[in-house]
């Protein structure tokens, strides 16, 4: 069976894939630093501080603890602003340029499943926030029902994906930017992976079992648009 036969669905990640992550961030320290300020914290330092150790990897736990410790701050303020950035909901993201074009032709060929790690309500106001949530079949997030244990790479979220889509492993493909979870859970079910070069991670090198790599995501939904037999670059 050919690699690059056309898929039957494709799963899809959200952050650094659809739009720049940095941007949500950007936002969400600003709201965190405005609750620092109200608990009679330096906004701005607390701000630069959460910039610094989000830069260091904005997946690990215990940021705002970090930035905190770094300021010299009573930790105690940690739980208010934690709360913060959980409930904080962005109203506008801008996908990377092209995604808004591309994405609804390639609905329009294939369902289109969003495939995502993180609290499902923030997610989903995320996607929102982008205005492409029109062109989707549905929305995964592995957090709900599963819990963080199931994050990407963990099989389950694709698993869900595949039964939405009503199609095989072998017949999907999965468009994300993380070598570690997009691409190796994706390859470790027969999942071809699809990888967008960009945003955090886009300096890690490829890992066993990559299909395809493309530098944008406008590219890499091109591809798939082609695939489909549609007509890409528009």
């Amino acid at each position: 069976m050919s690699a690059d036969r056309a898929p039957l669905g494709v799963l899809l990640d959200l952050d650094d894939t659809l739009y720049p992550q940095a941007e949500f961030l950007a936002l969400a320290w600003a709201e965190v630093a405005a609750a620092g300020a109200r608990l009679g914290l330096d906004g701005p330092a607390l701000r630069a501080a959460l910039h610094g150790a989000a830069e260091a990897g904005s997946d690990r736990g215990g940021l705002i603890d970090g930035a905190l410790a770094e300021l010299g701050a009573d930790p105690s303020a940690a739980p208010a602003l934690v709360a913060a950035f959980k409930t904080f909901r962005p109203t506008v993201l801008a996908p990377y340029p092209g995604v808004a074009e591309r994405l609804p032709r390639l609905a329009a060929l294939v369902p289109v499943v969003l495939l995502t790690d993180g609290n499902p309500d923030q997610q989903r106001a995320k996607l929102a926030a982008t205005g492409l949530g029109p062109a989707l079949r549905a929305v995964v997030c592995t957090d709900q029902p599963h819990g963080r244990s199931h994050r990407k790479p963990h099989p389950s979220g694709f698993l869900d994906g595949l039964a939405v889509l009503g199609c095989p492993a072998a017949d999907a493909v999965m468009v994300g930017d993380r070598p570690d979870k997009d691409v190796a859970g994706a390859h470790a079910l027969g999942i071809r992976a699809l990888r967008v070069r960009q945003g955090e991670y886009a300096g890690r090198p490829d890992p066993a079992g990559l299909w395809r790599t493309a530098a944008t995501t406008a590219e890499a939904l091109d591809q798939l648009i082609a695939l489909c037999g549609g007509e890409a670059g528009r």
